[in-house]
C-alpha cells in the first residue's frame, strides 16, 4: 500500500497531492517552512495526517537543532510549533499531536533531570541525543498508531457493509488523508478484503476536487468498483442509482457529536434524512474535541477565492466576483447515525456503543 509520509534519513517523505492524480511525487522535508508551505498549499492534507505530519514536523526541528542547551532547543522547538499551529485551524488532530510532543519533551526533561532551575543547563551530548531520540520515537509512535487506527475503524465500520450496498462518499478520507489505509475509505477497504461486493460514487467535493483528484484515484489504484458524479448529482444519484449508505470522515467532532467535515458533507447529511439512509462519520477518536461543546465552536476555515475562481490556473469566473469559500462545513449531530471510530461504532444521539 502506498505511504503517505515516512520518516527517512532524519528528513520526512510526503506525497506532494496538488500533483495527484496526474503524477505520483514524493517531496524530502529538511526543514519546519518546507512542512507549514505543504500543510497551508494541501500538499499534506486530511486531519490525521496533517496531526502525524505535525508531529514528525516537531521531530525533525528537535533533530536538526544545533541548540547546545535545553533552554535553547524549546526555544526552537516552540517557535516550530508556534507556525505548524498557523497552518490549518479546524482540524484538531494538528493540535492534539503537538500538546502530545510538547507533553513528551518536557516530560522527558524532568525525569532526566536536563533542566536546573535557572533553565540554563548545559546537559551532556548524551543528555541532548537521548532527548531527541525520545522525541522521534513519540512522533514514529503516532505515526504507527495512525496506521493501526485507520485498521480498526475499517474492521469496525465494515461490519456495516452488506453484499450489494451502493455507498456514496465525499472528499478524501482514505490513505492520502491518513497515515494508513484511511477512516471512511478504510471502511471500503476492509469490506473489500472480506470479500463483500458492492458499489461506490464519490463526490468530486469542490473548491479543490479532492474527491476527483484523490478518492478516485485511490479507489482505482485499490480496484474498488467507484464512479465519480459532480457535487450537484448527489440527490439525483441517491434517488436513481439505489444510494444504500454515504459515509464521511471529519476534522473536528464536538463533544455532542456535530462534526465539521469537508464543505458538502452536511447537505449529504440532509440528503440521506430524507430517503431514509443511513449517515456515517468515521474518524479516529483524536479526532473528538473535548474542549468544544457542540458545532458552533468549531472554527471554520475560508480558503483563498482565487480557488474559485480558477480551476487548474484557468479562469472559470469574472476576476471581480465576490467569493465564499469555506473549506468546511458542519453536520449535526441529530443527522448522523453513528460515528465510527477505532474503538467502536457510536450511536450519536445517544453516545453509546452499538
Amino acid at each position: 500500500m502506498i505511504e503517505p509520509i515516512k520518516w527517512r534519513d532524519n528528513k520526512i517523505v510526503f506525497i506532494d497531492q496538488t500533483e495527484l492524480p496526474a503524477r505520483l511525487k514524493y517531496i524530502r522535508c529538511r526543514d519546519i517552512d518546507t512542512l507549514c508551505e505543504a500543510i497551508k498549499k494541501l500538499r499534506i492534507r486530511g486531519a490525521p495526517l496533517i496531526g502525524v505530519s505535525a508531529a514528525l514536523g516537531y521531530a525533525l526541528t528537535a533533530v536538526n537543532s544545533k541548540a547546545k542547551t535545553i533552554a535553547v532547543l524549546r526555544k526552537d522547538l516552540e517557535k516550530a510549533v508556534r507556525k505548524l499551529r498557523s497552518t490549518r485551524p479546524t482540524a484538531v488532530n494538528l493540535f492534539w499531536a503537538l500538546d502530545r510532543m510538547e507533553k513528551k519533551f518536557f516530560c522527558h526533561c524532568e525525569r532526566s533531570e536536563a533542566i536546573s532551575e535557572t533553565d540554563c543547563f548545559t546537559p551532556s551530548r548524551f543528555a541532548m541525543t537521548k532527548i531527541k531520540k525520545a522525541v522521534l520515537k513519540e512522533a514514529l509512535k503516532i505515526l504507527q498508531e495512525d496506521k493501526d487506527m485507520c485498521r480498526a475503524i475499517g474492521k469496525n465500520g465494515a461490519r456495516l457493509i452488506k453484499n450489494g450496498d451502493v455507498i456514496l462518499t465525499h472528499c478524501n478520507a482514505g490513505i492520502l488523508a491518513t497515515a494508513g489505509q484511511g477512516t471512511a475509505l478504510s471502511i471500503i477497504y476492509e469490506a473489500k478484503k472480506q470479500g463483500k461486493r458492492f458499489k461506490v460514487y464519490a463526490g468530486e467535493t469542490r473548491p479543490l476536487m479532492q474527491g476527483s483528484r484523490l478518492t478516485m484515484w485511490e479507489l482505482i489504484e485499490n480496484r474498488v468498483d467507484a464512479t465519480l458524479i459532480c457535487d450537484d448529482m448527489a440527490a439525483s444519484v441517491i434517488k436513481n442509482k439505489g444510494v444504500t449508505k454515504i459515509i464521511a470522515g471529519s476534522d473536528r467532532i464536538a463533544q455532542n457529536g456535530d462534526a465539521a467535515n469537508k464543505i458538502g458533507t452536511y447537505g449529504l447529511a440532509v440528503l440521506a434524512k430524507h430517503h431514509a439512509i443511513p449517515f456515517y462519520i468515521a474518524a479516529p477518536s483524536s479526532t473528538i474535541d473535548k474542549n468544544i461543546k457542540s458545532g458552533r465552536d468549531i472554527p471554520i476555515e475560508e480558503r483563498n477565492r482565487k480557488e474559485l475562481i480558477y480551476i487548474c490556473s484557468k479562469q472559470t469566473a469574472p476576476l471581480g466576483s465576490k467569493v465564499y469559500n469555506p473549506a468546511f462545513d458542519v453536520t449535526p449531530h441529530s443527522l448522523i447515525s453513528a460515528i465510527i471510530t477505532e474503538k467502536g461504532v457510536y450511536e450519536v444521539k445517544r453516545f453509546r456503543r452499538i
